[in-house]
């Protein structure tokens, strides 16, 4: 059983592996122990709210409680922008309309843009490989808007995610290769490393300020605009589950989408409920005959996140539990991954979306 608890700064090495095995492009996750130790110190500072919500960092860890191995990471930004820039290019479309000539064309831009200054991020997802079985890159994913509902508050109400940009075989960035290099006149990785420890002048000092034609471009740097990594394809489609979505914004040397969503229409937000933790048999699988249990017990359970309610000691499991009920019946383990007592109160969430039954 693996439970999802708040990062600590004990976890630094752990991190450094999985930051090793994440690969070029996920600026916010780098084998850099300076600054994965300076994250690790905020977010253990952000959970004991010793700083302002805005400069908070929250890194949560998958943790096998057996023998304290970590098998993934993930994160939740207060705000981003607000102590460095944040850029972004915003795709718009520009005009050109001659009435003699009788032409009228519509061209796509690239706008280098700071919009999303000040808004939410969720970032760094990572799972090892060998974890990447069953629900646990779902439950990951989706742990971060569980905490979310249960904190609105800490929160703006914007709140965007930064996919990984599409690569090629052999790792390189079309749409760098055909944008970026002209301006950096360096490799992708070393300027996606320079902004991950935060040196982000450059990109104002060296990047025109005025709009881009994109039909200017390589059509290899065409076509991966608002395209995720390969890899990332299924943690898009898991944010837009949860009612994030792209709108025209990208990263500025990838290309890749970023998704946005306002807080107060998060599925996690409408639909997750406060109930009251009881103890009692574990949930059956459906499926699972155990003499003396109702047969239609495991027909009435789905798989369910559940966590504490807790800031300065969160954590979450995945549980079979009734969708809505008040009442959530957990076993004494679960309890203890927990760290709660029979009769303390829990948040609790459906992993899957559910269809809309009425009309």
């Amino acid at each position: 059983m693996l439970v999802i608890r708040a990062a600590k700064t004990s976890d630094l090495d752990a991190l450094i592996n999985m930051a090793h095995q994440a690969g070029s492009g996920m600026t916010t996750l780098k084998p850099d122990p300076e600054m994965l130790g300076q994250r690790l110190a905020t977010s253990e500072a952000s959970f004991a709210e010793t700083i302002r919500p805005e400069q908070r960092d929250y890194m949560f860890v998958l943790e096998q409680p057996q023998d304290g191995s970590i098998a993934g990471v993930c994160a939740i930004k207060g705000a981003v922008g607000l102590t460095e820039p944040f850029y972004n290019y915003r795709i718009g479309t520009l005009v050109h309309c001659s009435r003699e000539l009788n032409v009228f064309t519509r061209m796509e831009t690239l706008y280098l843009s700071n919009d999303l200054t000040g808004s939410t991020e969720l970032c760094s997802l990572f799972l090892l490989p060998e974890y990447r079985v069953g629900f646990n890159g779902k439950w990951l994913s989706k742990s971060r808007f569980l905490f979310i509902a249960q904190f609105q508050q800490l929160f703006t109400e914007k709140i965007i995610a930064e996919m990984r940009g599409y690569q090629d075989e052999g790792g390189d960035s079309p749409f760098y290769e055909g944008l970026g290099r002209h301006f950096f006149k360096m490799d992708f990785n070393h300027v996606d490393g320079l902004t991950a420890i935060g040196k982000k002048s450059f990109i104002a000092e060296l990047m025109p300020r005025q709009p881009l034609y994109v039909d200017y471009l390589p059509q290899s740097a065409i076509d991966v605009i608002g395209k995720v990594h390969t890899s990332t394809q299924p943690a898009r489609r898991l944010l837009e589950q949860e009612g994030m979505y792209y709108e025209g914004y990208v990263d500025i040397f990838d290309a890749g989408p970023v998704l946005q969503g306002r807080v107060s229409e998060l599925r996690a937000v409408r639909d997750s409920v406060l109930a009251v933790a009881a103890q009692g048999l574990p949930a059956i699988d459906a499926g699972e005959v155990v003499e003396g249990a109702p047969k239609d017990i495991a027909h009435d359970t789905e798989h369910m996140l559940v966590s504490n309610t807790r800031l300065d000691d969160f954590r979450m499991i995945l549980t079979r539990a009734v969708p809505g009920a008040g009442s959530v019946v957990l076993s004494p383990d679960e309890l203890a991954l927990l760290r709660i007592a029979a009769g303390d109160n829990v948040r609790t969430l459906t992993l899957n979306t559910r269809k809309n039954t009425h009309g």
